[in-house]
């Protein structure tokens, strides 16, 4: 039985009991309909907030990050005056505030194999709004092994995508992506930047799309894929078909239970904002510092884009963006000391990795990258 309104609820709901596709049943509908969210960064700020102000009468938030000032360009659910909070706190505060009416869960833990099927089994609905492919790759697993549907969207740059996968009804995730990239082929939104506004038009596709399969109405995105670009502000459309061979999906699925995505996709299923190989390969900002102030002879290596100079440089480094490091290894030395140096150290250890395949042995990835040394070394340099 559905969970009858009270009279504010009424008064709350009323431009959506005004629709007849919607309407008092539809509104309860909502009212008694459970959905996880998975993230409550770019893309689960606009969801959970509409889909707290549309009255989802339990709405579950899965993250483990705290709010950092660099989020507050695009993940419009927190504030300043949460900064270094709990995300999941955060965010449940913001909701409470706009819709004291519905139940907000919140799990202050990463999403994985261990723990998804015990969170999400008790959802009617998953929504994506994860920056990681470890993640999505288990949400799609989960979602078709409990037979809930996912609401899919991903961001960067300028460039969004937004669909619904139900494996009781079209194509899951796999069927798009049956394997994920290479490892430092896509970079995160960290890396690469992502227009403020972009996750806004994104998540509140989802939430478009979650409130349309919760009631029954429409035509939801199922077998299809979404496409936006800002800069032209155009959307496309890609038919998507269900795989017969999908390892997850189909009549005789080789994959029947959670696996290890972090080596399925080998990465790991967060940003490493303090990125580093480690094993011996790592030189912290303050190290370095010291071996250049007495005089060691080391050649620094910025392997970020050229427009990320304009922020903040290391005296003396030269120049090679990751994306050409490749094709101009012969301008290295491989008897020279080499520190490479990026934003955070994510760069870099790729580079560092790219580099020793090719015989490099001494050189050294700058721990946190230019951060750290904006944080540890010379605080007239901005962290971004």
């Amino acid at each position: 039985m559905l969970p009858t309104l009270s009279h504010e609820e009424i008064l709350r709901y009323s431009r959506h009991l005004l629709i007849p596709d919607v309407g008092l049943e539809g509104q309860r509908k909502l009212k008694s309909s459970a959905v996880l969210v998975i993230g409550t960064g770019g893309l689960g700020s606009p969801v959970a907030l509409y889909l707290a102000a549309a009255g989802i009468g339990r709405i579950g938030l899965v993250d483990y990050d705290v709010v950092d000032t660099s989020n507050l360009q695009r993940q419009v659910i927190h504030g300043t005056a949460n900064i270094d909070k709990l995300k999941v706190d955060s965010a449940r505060e913001r909701m409470l505030d706009l819709n004291p009416d519905i139940q907000v869960d919140v799990y202050n833990e990463p999403f994985t194999s261990e723990n998804a099927v015990g969170i999400a089994k008790n959802y009617d609905l998953l929504i994506d709004g994860t920056d990681n492919f470890p993640t999505r790759y288990l949400t799609n697993d989960v979602s078709v092994m409990l037979g809930i549907p996912n609401i899919y969207g991903s961001i960067f740059r300028f460039d969004g995508q937004v669909s619904v996968f139900d494996a009781q009804k079209g194509p899951c995730y796999r069927c798009l992506f049956p394997e994920p990239p290479p490892p430092g082929l896509v970079p995160s939104c960290a890396e690469g930047g992502v227009l403020g506004v972009l996750p806004g038009t994104i998540g509140t596709l989802q939430a478009t799309e979650a409130l349309k399969v919760l009631l029954g109405i429409g035509e939801p995105l199922i077998g299809k894929l979404l496409l936006y670009n800002a800069l032209d502000m155009s959307f496309d459309f890609v038919k998507l078909r269900k795989n017969p061979k999908c390892k997850v999906c189909s009549a005789e699925p080789e994959i029947t239970e959670l696996i290890d995505y972090e080596a399925f996709c080998g990465v790991p299923s967060y940003d490493h904002d303090e990125g580093a190989v480690g094993g011996g390969w790592d030189i912290t900002a303050v190290d370095l510092a010291e071996r250049l102030k007495t005089g060691d002879h080391i050649r620094l290596i910025d392997v970020r884009e050229p427009h990320e100079l304009e922020i903040s440089h290391l005296d003396g480094a030269n120049l090679i963006p990751l994306g050409e490091m490749a094709g101009r290894m012969s301008e290295l030395d491989s008897a020279e000391d080499i520190v490479l140096v990026c934003k955070s150290g994510t760069r870099s250890a790729r580079a560092l990795e790219l580099l020793a395949s090719a015989g490099f042995r001494k050189m050294k990835n700058l721990k946190g990258g230019i951060n750290a040394w904006a944080r540890d070394v010379d605080s007239s340099l901005p962290v971004y």
